[in-house]
């Protein structure tokens, strides 16, 4: 199969990424996190901070906890590097395992188990968690060197010991000063993880996934006063190689220094390199190949040749240019672009950016499947909705040129929505026009019915909630800046900005179910996407919720 058409029945021709007849084997499936089995672990701790609140002092035991924090909007600031303690609680709220809860789904007969998740923060296809975080630390409490957070025991687990700040900055194309940061992420896709449920279709949920995790890491950084900046280009190989990973297995989408400093210091600090004078053959020549024991839990690992022909054509092996990439800009920013027809225009209440309690609205978050009733939405909660989502969405990364978050810029992703019972705006299809605080009506009328049709599965009931959010891109997906490597940054941004609207609903009493069985090329025609060469990328019904029918259990101390 052709890598662009493959790419294309991701998302308007599902049925063909997965063979006739394709069944899947529940006895073997793999576990939702990686164990490293015979090396040197730290264990974290374990009594987490249950308050991080926003933009007002911390009280109690939250400000013994850290003490000066508060300081900042929106952040839970302890000046300095942070010491292991607070590292293992930034690493749960990333991607720490949350909650254990078991459901009686609809669809089980009689004498069939309970459904059981173990769930984390950021939300997961199927629950599978494909991906993997790492990270290389430098914080004077344990061994220099790179660690996986083992999500299962809550604890690091020691890769490969030693300073690596010059080696990770040249695989960075010398774009960031490593030196000046406590600590660096690593966010991988594990193929195998959500290839034995959703065959060749799980290419497209592992780069989202990893995006909704990469959302829940920057949120989580913020709160602890950190900064950081995301890499989606560097050498692949020669970081696979630091951590030790098998390429067919497993491969690394995005590096996410972190440090107490200002950004404008290390970020883009560097002077580059001239072009070619950084390869992946040469950085990994001057480590030696580590292997190390590991559980996944299957014992019948199929191949999935189609994932690995995506990830070799995906990788870079040299750094020329990191500049700014020349990519097609959604117009939804404000910025000058694509153009379409639209009716009226809404201009929507000014709200002031939420202030709340990060850690209860990351408990209070869940997808809703039967769960969503009836109930209309005020006009003043959909605006404090889109714009916390948006303007939280805004963050440092390598494809912008390292410009400031605050520097005026058109998002490479976009909102769109189908309105139904929101005071004072008709019923209809809108675009989100974030500069302007407005929503240009793209058609009229009452869409849920088109909506709900166009969902094979139908578990989620849109016919019951006031907003149903499609997040919408370049229909090309990148390629041509930046080759099959853009379809997967394409992804992860959609990612990052589901969870910014999931943590902005559950904020706002609200909570959203993302969803890709649904039916793209509909959704397209029903926001005239085609003509301004957009696809829509994810969909996501909010609204209310009544209390779910499940036992779940918190996992905190």
């Amino acid at each position: 199969m052709e890598l662009e058409t493959f790419l294309h029945d991701l998302h308007y021709d599902v049925d063909k990424t997965k063979p006739p007849g394709w069944e899947i084997d529940w006895d073997d499936k793999p576990l939702p996190y990686k164990l490293y089995r015979s090396i040197p672990t730290v264990t974290l701790a374990a009594e987490i901070p249950l308050v991080l609140p926003a933009n007002r002092p911390l009280a109690g035991a939250a400000a013994r906890e850290y003490p000066g924090a508060g300081s900042g909007a929106n952040t839970l600031r302890k000046p300095g590097p942070p010491d292991l303690r607070t590292i293992g609680h930034f690493l749960w709220y990333a991607y720490g395992l949350a909650q254990v809860s078991d459901s009686i789904l609809a669809t089980m007969g009689p004498g069939q188990d309970v459904f059981r998740m173990q769930r984390r923060f950021a939300p997961s296809g199927g629950g599978l968690y494909p991906n993997e975080l790492y990270v290389y630390l430098n914080i004077g409490e344990l061994p220099e060197g790179v660690y996986h957070y083992d999500t299962a025991h809550h604890r690091l687990a020691l890769l490969r010991e030693g300073r690596f700040d010059g080696y990770i900055a040249r695989a960075l194309g010398n774009s960031c000063d490593v030196g000046r940061c406590f600590g660096v992420a690593f966010v991988s896709s594990m193929f195998w993880k959500n290839f034995f449920k959703y065959n060749h279709f799980s290419y497209r949920l592992q780069a989202l996934d990893a995006g909704a995790m990469m959302g829940q890491l920057l949120e989580s950084a913020k709160r602890f006063g950190w900064e950081a900046g995301v890499h989606y280009r560097f050498l692949d190989r020669a970081v696979n190689r630091l951590l030790g990973l098998s390429e067919q297995e497993e491969s690394v989408y995005a590096v996410i220094p972190l440090s107490a400093e200002s950004a404008d210091v290390w970020f883009a600090g560097m002077a580059r390199q001239p072009p070619g004078a950084i390869t992946a053959e040469r950085l990994c020549s001057e480590l030696p190949a580590i292997q190390h024991d590991q559980y996944v839990r299957s014992k019948r690992i199929k191949p999935y040749p189609l994932l690995n022909r995506m990830n070799e054509a995906s990788m870079l092996e040299s750094l020329e240019s990191l500049g700014p990439v020349g990519l097609p800009w959604m117009e939804a920013g404000g910025s000058s672009g694509r153009r379409t027809a639209a009716g009226e225009r809404y201009r929507l209440p000014v709200t002031e950016r939420l202030e709340y309690d990060f850690a209860s609205a990351c408990r209070q978050r869940y997808s809703p499947d039967a769960d969503f009733v009836m109930g209309s939405l005020e006009p003043e909660r959909l605006a404090a909705l889109l714009r916390e989502a948006t303007e939280s969405f805004v963050y440092r990364n390598d494809l912008d040129g390292f410009m400031e978050p605050s520097a005026p810029r058109a998002p490479r992703v976009g909102l769109y929505g189908i309105l139904h019972q929101v005071e004072g705006i008709p019923d209809g299809s809108y675009r989100y026009d974030s500069a302007e605080c407005a929503l240009l009506q793209l058609r009229p009328g009452d869409l849920r019915l088109w909506v709900q049709e166009g969902m094979p599965a139908h578990n989620v009931n849109v016919l019951q909630v006031p907003l149903v959010l499609h997040i919408a891109g370049d229909r090309r997906h990148y390629l041509p800046a930046l080759g099959y490597r853009g379809y997967r940054i394409q992804q992860m941004e959609a990612g990052m900005l589901t969870q910014r609207v999931l943590l902005s609903a559950a904020a706002l009493g609200l909570n959203g179910h993302p969803l890709l069985g649904y039916d793209a090329r509909l959704c397209d025609e029903l926001y005239r996407l085609p003509e301004q060469r957009l696809a829509s990328l994810i969909q996501i019904p909010v609204g209310w919720t009544r209390p779910s029918p499940r036992l779940a259990g918190a996992l905190h101390g």
